[in-house]
Order: C-alpha cells, then structure tokens, then sequence
C-alpha cells in the first residue's frame, strides 16, 4: 500500500473481549488505513497460557480486512519493573516500524491506548494522539499494578502529545486540571449490531420467567453485589452475561447465583450477546463508586440503549454524560431495585424501544472514529452544534479550562 496509516497501540488484544479499542480500529478503518498493536506478549506468557507449542511466534503482521491489519509484538516477562517497561517500548516500537516499512506506509498518526508500553514518539509518526480511555490510578488495584507507575506514565502521555482525547468527563477534569487541553470523545456501541435483538430469538440456555433483568460484563470488583442481592430478594428475574474476574468475591457471588430467579451463564462470544439481550427487559449497570468506576464510561450503557432496553445505573459521570430518558440512576439497594421494578412494571414498548435505538445509533463506533477522524486532522470536518449531541459540555469539544 501507499500513502498513510494510523498506527493504534492498543490496551486490549485483538482476539480477547471485544473492548473499545477493536471497535474504534474497526470503524476507523473505513476512514483511513490503520494498524492495530497488541500489548507485547512474552513467549513465558504464552508458554503458560497454551504450553510449550506456543514458544515461537507466528504470524507478527496479519491483515484483518480492507485496510486493516494487526501486529502482535513480542516483548520481555515482568511488565511491572520500570527497566522492563522501557526495553519492551522500545522494542516495540522496532517492531512497528518494520511493520509500517512493510505495508510501506507512512505513520500519520500514533493513537496511543497502552499507558505503561508506548510506542507514540518512536514510530515516526506526524502527530501523537494520547487516547485516555479510563482512570487509571484508579485501574492498578484492579490489575493488581502500580498505581504511581500509571500516574506517572498518564502524566507523561499528556505532556508529550500533540492531542489529548478523554472518553470521560470526569478522566478530562482529571486531565484539565493538570494542565493538558483534552477533547471528551466517549466511547460509542457498536448500534446496528445490538440493535439486532429486536429481530432475534432469546439464547436458548436462557432459564426462568419474564420479566427479566439482565446484567452484561465482567463480575468482579466494580460492581455492587449489594445492589443485585436486593433484586433477588425482591423477586427480580436476574440474567448475568459474562465472564468472572479473577480478582472477584467468588463467595459473594456463588451466594448470589444460589438465589431463586438468578441465572448466570458464563462469558459469550460477542456476536451472540445481542441473543441474550432479546431475551431481557431492562440493563443494569449497577457499579460501585469506586475511582475506577467514576473514572469509565460503561461500554454496556449504549449497548443495552442499542438493544431497546431501558437502563437502570447507579450515578456515573459517563452514564450520566449520555443523557437519556431511558436510563434511570439510583444508588443504594433499596432504589435500585425500586427502579428496576418500576421499569418492568411500566412493561415493553415499542415505541420507547425505537427511541432508544436512535439516540443509540447517534453514539455509534462509526459517529466516534469521525470524531476521532476530524480531531486528528484526518478528515475534514462535518459536524454542526446540533449533531454534537446531548451530554456535559460540548461531547467533541475540548474541556473549559478551570
């Protein structure tokens, strides 16, 4: 190929749980060429994940689809030791490098999303672009990292790029107050996807009467199991969609599941959630005050909107920034549930479901990676003030300086 691409060095892994950064590199890609990084993996890490016929490397570069492709890096054990950190960014960077010389592509731009291993400054690039997706001193404990480590990596990032992009207003005060001059781009959903439960069949291991409940995510920390007892107790059809945290109270919630009317059935592919949606009638986000949690926008929030689900959520910036009829907040257990089952009482409407829809498909990947697009310099700008849409300030705006 000739010409430019976006190199996106990403926090997640290609082929782990679909998060923000693939659906960002996917929709961006219909824009402008871009190369998905993974986070480097250790050949230890493999070994000890899938054995020893994982040892070696294959297959560094591989094209995902039209303009698209990925590069999973190799790197060093021991991510939490600074000398470690510096030798596995630079070697990562190398390895960028001879990825972009491959496609013979010029680097117009570094999206940095890997705090603690970047690549932005190394490759070459025309203009650096600091992603920041999350609290992240608020995150360390969660991945049991050092929260002065990211602290000091967040800081860096923002001082040494030529733009700033926050998926959170409460992560751009954050950033504002600092000093630095973010842009608030949220995340979105990916709309048309979700927006298929309308047409589908509940998952067929889905047990239990109607109306349902539905919590979609991770199980661990981040959430109030408070808040999902007291619906037990209160009679609430509960249906949990995902994968458990390793780091989560695995006795609170098998106390939980051993409760009548509660059903959890693993973590699901991504493609098949929109089947597990078809077959709930309200979307919890019922997480915690925690940094972290006041620090993320919940990727589920839109994705339930997507889906024609009123949203029951406790109080987050991120959720609260969405500014939507259709999501209710309430904190402790007693209105939690209150509002969930005032939400199942008022019953389905087909209407209301279609409202959802739209405002969701407004929030969609493709409506971010414009953004992103626009901000970056990529494309030319089309957007008025009446498409920026509801929320805390101006959404595609930079954050008033205090």
């Amino acid at each position: 190929m000739s010409g430019g691409i976006v190199v996106l060095s990403a926090a997640n892994r290609w082929d782990g749980v679909r998060m923000a950064d693939q659906q960002l590199a996917a929709s961006l890609s219909r824009l402008v060429p871009v190369l998905y990084v993974d986070p480097p993996e250790s050949a230890a890490t493999r070994v000890r994940s899938a054995g020893w016929g994982s040892a070696v490397r294959r297959g560094g570069l591989v094209e995902l689809g039209p303009r698209l492709w990925r590069l999973t890096p190799e790197g060093l054990p021991g991510l939490s030791r600074p000398g470690i950190r510096a030798i596995n960014a630079e070697w990562v960077a190398q390895q960028v490098r001879r990825a972009t010389a491959r496609l013979g592509a010029a680097v117009v731009a570094s999206l940095e999303a890997n705090v603690l291993v970047p690549v932005s400054g190394r490759i070459g690039e025309a203009i650096t672009v600091y992603w920041a997706q999350d609290d992240f001193v608020g995150m360390a404990p969660l991945v049991g990292g050092s929260a002065a480590a990211y602290a000091r990596a967040n800081e860096r990032l923002a001082a040494n790029s030529d733009l700033v992009i926050a998926a959170n207003p409460h992560v751009a005060a954050a950033l504002t107050a600092r000093g630095a001059k973010p842009l608030t781009i949220p995340f979105g959903c990916d709309a048309p996807h979700f927006a298929a439960a309308e047409e589908r069949s509940p998952a067929e291991d889905i047990g239990g009467s109607r109306p349902r409940a539905v919590f979609m995510g991770h199980l661990g920390d981040r959430i109030d199991v408070a808040l999902l007892e007291r619906l037990a107790d209160d009679g609430v059809c509960l249906l949990m969609v995902g994968p458990r945290h390793l780091r989560a109270d695995f006795s609170r919630f098998d106390a939980l599941l051993a409760k009548p009317g509660v059903q959890w059935v693993g973590g699901r592919d991504f493609d098949l959630l929109p089947d597990y949606l078809a077959g709930a009638d309200v979307g919890l986000v019922p997480y915690t005050q925690s940094r972290f949690n006041v620090g993320s926008f919940p990727l589920k929030t839109l994705e339930y909107l997507a889906a024609g689900l009123p949203v029951v959520s406790t109080t987050l910036p991120g959720v609260e920034w969405i500014a939507s009829e259709d999501i209710h907040f309430a904190d402790d257990a007693e209105s939690f549930s209150r509002s969930v089952r005032a939400v199942l009482a008022a019953g389905r409407s087909g209407e209301a479901a279609r409202r959802r829809r739209d405002l969701a498909s407004k929030h969609s990947w493709d409506e971010r990676a414009r953004a992103f697009a626009e901000a970056i310099g990529l494309v030319q700008h089309t957007r008025t003030p009446m498409q920026e849409g509801p929320g805390l300030g101006s959404p595609f705006g930079r954050e008033k300086e205090p």
